[in-house]
């Protein structure tokens, strides 16, 4: 299978499936449709989720997670592949041998999630090592919070600094390009840094104070995809995408007691 030449923005998504709305599978489906692409899934995982935590996880079965990528990517196509929770080393060994199979040359998103908004672990010690192993390598773009990208690449990420080694060490491991996402790391300002095998791009946005920040991993790794898939570059898709991220976190309706959800239909709303 080739990549496709002729970007018609098709996004098959491997992730879980979180029943609040706000996270996972449901957050990606919202954001490619929202952004003008088609949202395929392969449902990697159940969980009883909602704005306070995660109180339940039921696993898939594998052969029925590789079957949902090998219907969708024989018929339908995709332009690029993102994916979100993957819960234990053998998902991710399977899925990364089906790519390979059918998928070799369609770009990847990976959104390594590891840890919930709320706090709960999502992987074990196992998955992480098989994500750095199995994943990160041939990435078009891997998409780590400072938590994640200090777990994947072993660097302290408190800063910048820590960002960009960061940043390099997931070049080294193989990706074609790493976001590591300063949302974690403290200030008024937040800095994204973004490397490719070609430069480095630095992206600020002042922090917007709202407790409604339940799915925003997802949310922006599934915009990147959606315009990557519709032939943007790997830099105007980040941009384009944290601009999406911006809106819905600026006019998130505050649903839930908890982490609530952003807004993923404020485009919706403009005049």
């Amino acid at each position: 299978m080739t990549e496709a030449v002729d970007p018609k923005g098709r996004v098959l998504i491997i992730a879980g499936s979180d029943s609040g709305g706000g996270a996972g599978i449901q957050a990606d489906i919202k954001t490619v449709t929202m952004l003008g692409g088609y949202a395929m899934t392969a449902v990697t995982a159940i969980t009883v989720q909602d704005t306070k935590g995660v109180h339940g996880v039921w696993p898939v079965p594998i052969d029925a997670v590789i079957g949902q990528m090998r219907v969708t990517l024989a018929d339908i196509g995709a332009d690029v592949i993102k994916t979100g929770m993957l819960g234990s080393a053998a998902l991710v060994e399977a899925i990364a041998e089906c790519l390979d199979e059918h998928a070799l040359m369609i770009p990847r998103v990976i959104d390594p999630v590891m840890v919930a908004t709320s706090g709960d672990r999502l992987v074990d010690a196992k998955a992480v090592e098989a994500i750095r192993s199995e994943l990160v390598p041939r990435a078009r773009l891997v998409t780590p919070n400072a938590p994640e990208a200090e777990v994947l690449t072993g660097k302290a990420v408190e800063s910048l600094d820590g960002q960009r080694r960061a940043a390099d060490r997931l070049l080294e491991l193989g990706a074609h390009g790493a976001l590591v996402k300063g949302g974690h790391i403290g200030g008024s300002v937040i800095t994204d840094v973004l490397q490719t095998t070609t430069g480095e791009w630095l992206f600020e946005s002042p922090r917007i104070n709202t407790r409604s920040t339940h799915g925003t991993g997802c949310t922006l790794a599934s915009a990147i995809a959606a315009y990557l898939g519709l032939g943007a570059s790997v830099p105007d898709s980040v941009e384009q995408g944290r601009d999406y991220l911006m809106g819905a976190l600026r006019t998130a309706k505050g649903l839930g007691t908890g982490h609530g959800p952003v807004n993923h239909a404020w485009l919706l709303d403009r005049d």
